[in-house]
């Protein structure tokens, strides 16, 4: 597959801010994780844990890169996106996370962050894989900008988040982008597309605009319920 450098820009910076988009729950795992801990030992745990974290989301990312250039494969990753934008709007206040176990020692903290990043980085995982439309070297690029952006910004990012919540909207509106494209570049249906190219833009703001109007729509129904 051929890539044009707008199209490599766009990807490189999909792949940017829906890593730090949907770092808020990466950030309460390493807090929670290491919180217990000595200080001395909380930012070693920090770091080790991260640099496994990043090795293993590297691994994963790479794996579902090649498994999405199978037909049929980049179709069904960008519908299980849609729901992963929806959740990442509907998601609030959830508590505690059931992934996450305070640690009480440096190795315990290491493996909790590096375990709980993994299970709840399979949503970021998809997503920047089908923002790299199968260019492994935009995933190790994002990569190696965005989750050390993360790790050291993760405090500012959550205050960033609860600040301006709109934000959030950014982000599920990159995640459905993503899920748009990869529908449009799928081996079933990129010959389609690339002859009635008019419906490639339509399906991005149908359902960039679908995911965030519902958003809108669901937080105003909350809020008039609660009014009530």
């Amino acid at each position: 597959m051929e890539f044009s450098t707008p199209d490599l820009l766009s990807g490189l910076v999909a792949i940017i801010l829906i890593d730090l988009v949907l770092a808020g729950d990466n950030a309460i795992v390493i807090a929670l994780a290491a919180r217990n801990l000595p200080p001395e030992l909380q930012k070693k745990a920090i770091a080790w844990g991260t640099a496994g974290a990043i090795a293993v989301r590297m691994i994963m990312t790479t794996m579902v890169v090649f498994l999405l250039k199978l037909p049929g494969l980049m179709l069904v990753g960008g519908l299980v996106l849609l729901p992963i934008a929806w959740k990442l709007l509907r998601q609030g206040d959830e508590g505690d996370n059931p992934n996450v176990k305070v640690a009480t020692s440096f190795w315990a903290a290491m493996r909790t962050i590096i375990v709980a990043d993994a299970l709840m980085g399979l949503d970021n995982v998809l997503a920047i894989a089908g923002a790299s439309k199968g260019h492994l070297g935009l995933v190790i690029i994002g990569l190696l900008i965005s989750v050390p952006l993360v790790v050291w910004g993760s405090t500012l990012i959550l205050k960033l988040i609860q600040r301006f919540p709109a934000i959030i909207y950014v982000g599920a509106a990159a995640i459905a982008w993503t899920a748009a494209r990869m529908i449009t570049h799928d081996h079933l249906l990129r010959d389609w597309f690339n002859a009635h190219d008019a419906m490639r833009w339509v399906l991005d703001i149908v359902l960039v605009a679908g995911v965030c109007g519902l958003g809108v729509w669901a937080e105003r129904r909350e809020h008039r319920a609660q009014a009530e």
